[in-house]
C-alpha cells in the first residue's frame, strides 16, 4: 500500500496539485463563509456541510475527470481470433493518442464477458469479467497510432463471449 501511495505522488503533475490547491482554497472560502454567516445557523452548516463535501468528493471526482481530458485516447480492436491448438485469443488493435500530451505509457486492458442472448444478462455480464489481460505501451506521441497485438491466455471458455477493451494513458 505504501509503494502504491509513493507512486502515485510520484506520478502526479502541475494540474494536479492546481486541481488539490483549488478545491483547498474552496473549502477554506466556504469555511470562512460559514463563519461569517454564523448567526443564520441554517445558512452556516449548509456552507460547512458542502465545503466538506468539496473537500472529500473534489479531488476524486477533479482527478479522474481531468485525466479523462487530459488524455483522451481511442482503442479499437481490429481482429480478434482464437486458436484452434493453444487455449488462446490473439487480439489486434490500435491505439490512438488524441490528446495535447505525449503520452509517458498507456495501460491497455482487454476484458472478456459473457454473451447471452437477454439483453438484461448482457448488461449484467458486462460488470463480471470471464478473463481480463494487460499491456503497456510506452512512448506515444501526439496524434501516433500504435498497433499492438495482445494474447489472451489461457483461455478455455467454450461458449459464446465478448471482448471489450480500454485504455488508460499518461
Amino acid at each position: 500500500m505504501k509503494a502504491k501511495i509513493i507512486a502515485f505522488v510520484h506520478n502526479l503533475m502541475s494540474y494536479d496539485y492546481m486541481l488539490f490547491g483549488g478545491v483547498f482554497v474552496l473549502f477554506l472560502l466556504f469555511i470562512i463563509l460559514s463563519i461569517v454567516l454564523r448567526r443564520k445557523i441554517g445558512l452556516a452548516l449548509f456552507f460547512l456541510v458542502f465545503g466538506f463535501i468539496i473537500l472529500i468528493v473534489g479531488p476524486t471526482v477533479g482527478y479522474s475527470e481531468m485525466h479523462k481530458y487530459l488524455f483522451k485516447s481511442e482503442v479499437q480492436i481490429t481482429s480478434q481470433k482464437r486458436l484452434l491448438f493453444t487455449p488462446a485469443i490473439v487480439l489486434k488493435g490500435s491505439v490512438k493518442n488524441v490528446s495535447k500530451f505525449d503520452f509517458k505509457e498507456c495501460k491497455i486492458t482487454a476484458y472478456v464477458h459473457k454473451k447471452s442472448k437477454n439483453k438484461l444478462k448482457n448488461y449484467i455480464y458486462q460488470f463480471k469479467n470471464i478473463q481480463k489481460m494487460s499491456m503497456l505501451e510506452s512512448a506515444i506521441q501526439k496524434g501516433e497510432v500504435r498497433n499492438f497485438k495482445l494474447i489472451i491466455e489461457p483461455f478455455t471458455y467454450k461458449k459464446s463471449y465478448n471482448i471489450s477493451i480500454k485504455a488508460s494513458c499518461r
